[in-house]
């Protein structure tokens, strides 16, 4: 494959990409970042839910992962030697915020900016997710997370601080990956049949088991966090320089296989929450 700047060719196809086409790579914090408890970093739900032992395969956490906090530098490089031109990273939300409001922790902020500055120097594109999952346990503790409102509040809030803080470079912003993953495997949790009839509990930080009402009630907090940051209250609103804001939720096209036997309809390839997060991300009420 090569890329010019007339387009991105497929070798002997005569296809082109259009132009301004990004090949890009993502990560998520938790996932990558390590340095858990380093230079003020506050703790996540996803820090306390590893660090309790049974919930994780061999007692594995994200405290080191791939070391991304002390080794940006070489990832970039690399990140520009196989060609890549966008990296759509998340920010540690108590990084930032250590109790998930309140006074900010500019170590943390210097992080992200000394990795935002290297990406452009390099000639990539900085793509910041603000929410991939990691919130302040704090926030967890005082307030039970997204099942209340003050978590949307406090999740406007902070988005404003980092666009004002970072969106001189950053031209592109999501609030919230996959809606339906956290709220959804966080807050209720699936129960999955496996082999031999056993049912095994599949779900994710902060590890709860609320009945379908306490569910929606987080899946309308989720929502209304990111209507806070996009199009609700001015008083929340980022006060971007240059950013644009968006959501992030994955989508799956029709189903091509043809009905069942009796005209019955194929697999449903969505939760049935999934709803709740296609249209009101990018619709203003």
């Amino acid at each position: 494959m090569s890329s010019t700047a007339e387009g991105n060719t497929a070798a002997g196809s005569g296809r082109a990409f259009p132009n301004g086409f990004r090949w890009g790579v993502a990560t998520a914090s938790y996932q990558v970042e390590g340095a858990w408890d380093e230079d003020g970093k506050g703790v996540s739900i996803w820090d306390t839910y590893a660090h309790t032992p049974g919930n994780i395969a061999n007692g594995d956490s994200g405290d080191v992962a791939n070391d991304h906090y002390h080794r940006y530098v070489e990832d970039v490089a690399l990140m520009k030697d196989i060609g890549v031109n966008a990296y759509r990273f998340s920010i540690a939300w108590p990084r930032i915020f250590p109790e998930g409001a309140g006074q900010p922790n500019m170590r943390g902020l210097d992080f992200y900016s000394r990795l935002i500055d290297e990406l452009l120097a390099a000639g990539i594109e900085p793509f910041a997710t603000l929410y991939h999952w990691d919130l302040p346990q704090a926030l967890h503790d005082d307030h039970g997370g997204w099942q209340s409102k003050d978590t949307a509040r406090a999740f406007a809030n902070y988005a404003g601080f980092l666009a004002e803080q970072l969106g001189d470079r950053v031209r592109h912003f999501f609030t919230i990956n996959e809606f339906a993953s956290f709220t959804e495997g966080g807050y209720q949790g699936i129960d999955s049949r496996v082999g031999g009839g056993k049912v095994v509990h599949l779900g994710g930080a902060p590890g709860l088991r609320l009945n379908n009402a306490g569910l929606n009630q987080v899946r309308h907090h989720a929502v209304l966090g990111h209507g806070l940051c996009r199009a609700g209250d001015p008083r929340q609103r980022p006060r971007q320089r240059q950013g644009r804001l968006r959501g992030q939720h994955p989508c799956r096209g029709p189903d091509p296989r043809p009905a069942g036997p009796a005209g019955t309809s194929p697999p449903q390839t969505t939760s049935p929450g999934t709803g709740w997060f296609r249209s009101a991300p990018h619709t203003r009420r």
